[in-house]
């Protein structure tokens, strides 16, 4: 039985991590694309409680967005891939990830000073929340690209040198 749980408390996997970077991006992805639906259906359904669960889910999505764009502002120099992969993958990538961030946080502030959806301007809120999921799912592919294509904070040999 102990050896049991010794297996249990030890993580393999993030062992061989450069930074933190990989284990918070998944948060606000989810968060911050699943904050879309939950306020259209809000909208539709004419629903407090989906509108709160939405600001809920937004929040937190932006706050994991900050800590996900913090780890991954200060991890990016160490992360070894090849240079050709820095050019054109990883500098679209941050700034994607980046204008992310600053639409849910303009977005999640205008949520909580019309707390829990606005009702000026709605159209635009969920304009705004359409445009923040698109660029995120871009950005996210970037990062998956860097990931799964070119090893990026792998194990593998590097530098794996980008080829369209």
């Amino acid at each position: 039985m102990p050896a049991t749980f010794w297996h249990l408390a030890q993580f393999r996997g993030a062992q061989g991590l450069q930074n933190l970077h990989p284990l918070l991006v998944h948060y606000p992805i989810a968060f911050l694309t699943v904050s879309v639906p939950i306020y259209f259906l809000a909208w539709i359904l004419r629903s407090k409680s989906l509108e709160f669960i939405g600001l809920w889910l937004l929040g937190l999505g932006t706050l994991g967005a900050a800590a996900a764009a913090c780890t991954g502002l200060l991890g990016s120099e160490g992360v070894m891939v090849a240079p050709s992969v820095r050019d054109h993958i990883l500098i679209y990538h941050k700034w994607s990830m980046l204008a992310v961030l600053v639409l849910s946080i303009l977005l999640a502030g205008w949520a909580m000073l019309a707390r829990p959806m606005p009702r000026k301007g709605r159209v635009g809120f969920m304009i705004g929340l359409v445009l923040m999921a698109v660029v995120l799912a871009k950005g996210a592919d970037y990062g998956g690209w860097m990931v799964y294509g070119y090893n990026a904070g792998g194990s593998l040999p590097q530098p794996i040198e980008f080829s369209q």
